[in-house]
């Protein structure tokens, strides 16, 4: 089973543009999030696209592997899926392109459940982590992910899911960490298929795959990534290094 990791590198950013190729202890920070890839020897290999010449000259000169987007795309998926369509592999990883801190083990656990997937039943792989504190639970910037018994996603929302009509129920909330594992063939798929209402409203991709009969296995994991999304995250990430 042949396994990659593809780094979606978009400049432009709503909160915080040009994040990626800030400086992070004498490093951009793309350049970062690509090493600890790399340094993780989970994968076959390690590629970073996108639609910069910036970020592009910049992984190129320091010996690493990119791809230049074609298209536009308004998702991750859509461009990784771009980038694989010609390539000859089974299991894609979407590592975040603003997460320099990559930890492995919630790497190795969305791993190894295409490893251990002999009837094929899971077309993506991904993670959630256990949330207690209200203002956690109410913020619309934390998706939330209700699943079945057996682990697979029954939704994603930025709502709080369940509602707690019964605050005795014994409910557990789940954030969604947005780490993916993709069978090739699901991001394909993906890709030639319409956002739907859920998606449009939600603003959230993987709504797409359930819209479509997808199926999404979760893993709990108590790992919390460390994301660069605001120039208060960076001045964090500065003094962890």
């Amino acid at each position: 089973m042949k396994i990659i990791a593809v780094i979606p590198a978009r400049y432009a950013s709503t909160r915080f543009p040009a994040k990626l190729m800030q400086d992070l202890g004498g490093k951009t920070v793309i350049l970062r999030t690509y090493e600890a890839a790399v340094e993780t020897n989970l994968f076959d290999d390690v590629f970073v696209v996108t639609d910069s010449d910036l970020i592009f000259n910049e992984i190129i000169s320091n010996g690493g592997k990119v791809i230049m987007s074609i298209k536009a795309h308004e998702s991750g998926s859509d461009r990784i899926a771009e980038a694989v369509a010609n390539m000859d592999v089974d299991i894609v990883i979407n590592v975040q392109g603003d997460e320099p801190f990559i930890n492995k083990e919630p790497l190795e656990k969305v791993i190894e459940i295409f490893r251990n997937d002999e009837a094929r039943q899971v077309d993506l792989a991904s993670l959630m982590r256990e949330i207690t504190n209200e203002a956690d639970i109410t913020n619309p910037n934390n998706v939330k992910v209700v699943v079945d018994q057996t682990g697979f996603a029954l939704y994603f929302s930025r709502s709080v899911i369940p509602y707690p009509r019964d605050k005795n129920a014994g409910v557990r909330y789940f954030q969604h960490i947005g780490i993916y594992a993709f069978r090739k063939q699901a991001i394909m798929d993906f890709y030639s298929l319409p956002m739907k209402s859920l998606e449009a409203s939600e603003k959230l991709e993987q709504l797409r795959y359930l819209e479509f009969g997808k199926r999404i296995k979760m893993v709990e994991t108590s790992h919390v990534g460390i994301g660069i999304d605001t120039p208060e995250d960076l001045e964090k990430a500065r003094k962890m290094l």
